[in-house]
């Protein structure tokens, strides 16, 4: 039987990717010319706070990733899959991670409210609004580039799952281990 990740593994996965799920569509639809300013309004309230949220959760996922390294691929992965599962992996961190920085450099240079990070008293970074451009243009041309790897990673899992039937997807599986 194919070793599972371990219980707070799977539920920061979950979490993180559920939150990223729903900030893509939102980030997406948020800068939709003509949308009703309310709309807009909260679907960027959702997106920017939501966006502080992942960066914390990332932070406590490389942390515990550090502590507990993943288990074992199973032997049947050949060693080319590895590599790309590996490599895959440390993008979308690189790549979430840049997507938080970004966000947060596009917000608080811009000057624009930054709602669970300003309640906590957290400093900003001074408004520069060339830099904050900058960053917005980053933020978007990256966000692409996330999502195809999200969509990589997910039609990998699901390959895993009810093509190949390895073990592979129920490691991470929130039920796995039970």
């Amino acid at each position: 039987m194919t070793q599972a990740y371990r219980p707070a593994a799977r539920f920061l996965h979950w979490t993180v990717a559920l939150i990223i799920l729903c900030m893509i569509p939102a980030g997406l639809i948020m800068t939709t010319e003509g949308l009703p300013r309310p709309v807009q309004d909260t679907l960027f309230l959702f997106h920017k706070n939501a966006g502080v949220v992942v960066g914390l959760l990332m932070l406590v996922r490389l942390a515990y990733r550090s502590a507990h390294p993943p288990p074992p691929l199973p032997v049947s992965v050949q060693a080319w899959q590895a590599r790309i599962a590996r490599l895959t992996h440390v993008m979308l961190y690189v790549l979430v991670l840049f997507m938080v920085a970004s966000g947060f450099v596009r917000v608080t240079t811009g000057g624009y409210p930054l709602e669970v990070w300003d309640a906590l008293g957290l400093p900003r970074l001074p408004k520069i609004e060339t830099v904050g451009n900058t960053a917005s243009a980053l933020h978007e041309a990256t966000a692409f580039v996330l999502i195809a790897l999200v969509l990589l990673h997910a039609g990998a899992a699901l390959h895993h799952a009810f093509a190949r039937r390895d073990g592979v997807f129920a490691r991470m599986w929130p039920a796995a281990g039970r």
